[in-house]
């Protein structure tokens, strides 16, 4: 409901209008309402302040992530961009792994190169070569999805994230929320665990 100050002022003039004479509204009443006037004006007032403060917030988020622009990072994300045949992806493993599995797949969902990884505690590299498993390469530009299934000896899940690893080219502004875009992938700037030169 859009009520504005000047609605509730009217609403407040028109009971005093029109109440009773023989029954007019206490002060104890008439006290509370005036109360809950200004508090209706003042929660006003903080909403049009909140809404200002989260435009010049998401203002600043977008200058702030300019600074990114022509750096490489690494950022939670299981999807990279193939560029110059080859998409460099990264996994951390809360502790060694007896068996890594990985499985690169289209935007479709197909998977198109499968094989093994290694196991090592905290983070691990993976660098895919563009190749589908039977060696066809393929062209740069498509989005490849990582998975990877990482287990003990016992089959326990040993995955903490995955990451991808690429420079970042822009920054999409079009959400509430600005993204970097890594090798053309969208990426929040939340996401970033690691930037160099």
């Amino acid at each position: 409901m859009g009520l504005s100050s000047s609605d509730f002022l009217n609403l407040l003039v028109s009971e005093l209008q029109n109440q009773d004479p023989l029954n007019a509204t206490s002060t104890t009443d008439f006290i509370n309402q005036l109360t809950s006037y200004a508090n209706f004006n003042e929660q006003q007032s903080i909403n049009t302040s909140m809404t200002s403060l989260a435009s010049s917030f998401s203002s600043l988020v977008t200058l702030n992530s300019v600074n990114y622009i022509g750096h490489t990072v690494e950022a939670k994300t299981n999807t990279a961009e193939l560029t110059n045949g080859s998409a460099t992806f990264g996994y951390s493993l809360t502790s060694a792994a007896s068996n890594v599995a990985i499985t690169i797949q289209d935007s479709s969902g197909n998977t198109v190169w499968s094989g093994k990884g290694t196991g090592n505690a905290g983070s691990n590299s993976f660098t895919w070569n563009g190749q589908t498993t039977s060696g066809t390469q393929l062209s740069n530009g498509g989005q490849y999805t990582i998975q990877v299934t990482a287990t003990d000896s016992a089959g326990n899940s040993l995955l903490s994230y995955t990451t991808m690893t690429g420079t970042v080219t822009g920054i999409d502004a079009s959400g509430s929320t600005p993204s970097l875009l890594v090798n053309g992938v969208p990426v929040s700037a939340a996401n970033i665990i690691g930037v160099s030169s």
